[in-house]
């Protein structure tokens, strides 16, 4: 960056860990669903899913998320939409998750974080 460059204000309030799953995203204003390749990061507030056809931005949208471990296979369903757009995918918001996603996902974030203190703090601001 040089001296003139205007510093990019990192608006996330959210910690975002590195987790790479499957998951399929449905778009819930056709009911057409796309196969992602993969979820890049995840945060409790949304994620970042690397796909070939983003889709447009305000796009309501369900994230199936599949958890699979060495005897079971588990799909996470979180509403959402659509609030970034890129070349290489697309960012969801979460809008709404019942409780065993929610569970789940803030597992996640515990065991990816290195962080379970702010993960609580998160949860307990919002």
């Amino acid at each position: 960056m040089t001296v003139n460059e205007p510093k990019t204000e990192e608006r996330r309030r959210n910690l975002r860990v590195p987790f790479e799953t499957e998951l399929t995203v449905t778009n819930l204003g056709n009911g057409a669903s796309i196969r992602a390749d993969r979820t890049r990061d995840i945060s409790m507030k949304g994620l970042f899913c690397v796909c070939k056809n983003p889709l447009p931005k305000g796009t309501p949208v369900v994230a199936h998320i599949v958890l699979t471990g060495t005897s079971s296979e588990l799909k996470l369903r979180i509403e959402g939409h659509v609030v970034r757009r890129e070349k290489q995918g697309m960012a969801i918001f979460f809008d709404t998750m019942d409780i065993d996603a929610f569970i789940h996902l803030k597992n996640i974030l515990y065991f990816n974080s290195g962080d379970p203190e702010r993960i609580d703090r998160e949860i307990s601001e919002n």
